[in-house]
């Protein structure tokens, strides 16, 4: 979809407070439920992605190396190692409590993984359980320091 755009700071394929924040993406529900909801803690609109299953619980993408390989990075709470496989990678994701910015380097993980270089991003899957705000691309990582207001996450101040 993307696949023609010039990508020069950040592009945003997700955002939960948008008209319409799943308008490009297929949604696939089992045992489950994807709902707009405002977050008590952050007092914002906020995807809410939930499943029964926690085994079921990752963050998949698919990216394409510079050999013309399909590659996915697969990312969950519940896994302590890290695999690499030929056409897989998964990986523990560790999680604070509350809120968490969570960020891909995908040209790294293609190259420490494969020796290849990542080309670009084919597919986003995220599957449950979790509450999302946006979902974004950049060119480069940044600090929170760099980025744009409105990519930041502002916890509202607490009443004494």
């Amino acid at each position: 979809m993307f696949k023609n755009t010039f990508q020069s700071g950040f592009l945003s394929i997700l955002y939960s407070i948008g008209s319409k924040p799943l308008q490009i993406w297929d949604k696939k529900v089992r045992n489950g439920h994807i709902k707009r909801i405002t977050d008590n803690e952050i007092q914002s609109l906020v995807l809410e992605i939930v499943g029964t299953n926690v085994s079921t619980t990752y963050i998949t993408l698919q990216v394409l190396d510079d050999r013309n390989v399909r590659r996915r990075f697969r990312a969950s709470n519940y896994q302590s190692t890290t695999r690499v496989k030929p056409f897989i990678c998964t990986m523990p994701m560790r999680l604070d409590d509350g809120w968490n910015q969570i960020q891909f380097n995908l040209s790294d993980f293609t190259r420490r993984a494969y020796g290849t270089n990542y080309i670009e991003t084919l597919r986003v899957q995220i599957h449950a359980n979790c509450r999302i705000r946006r979902v974004y691309f950049s060119d480069r990582l940044y600090s929170e320091d760099e980025l744009p207001p409105e990519f930041k996450l502002y916890l509202p101040v607490q009443k004494k």
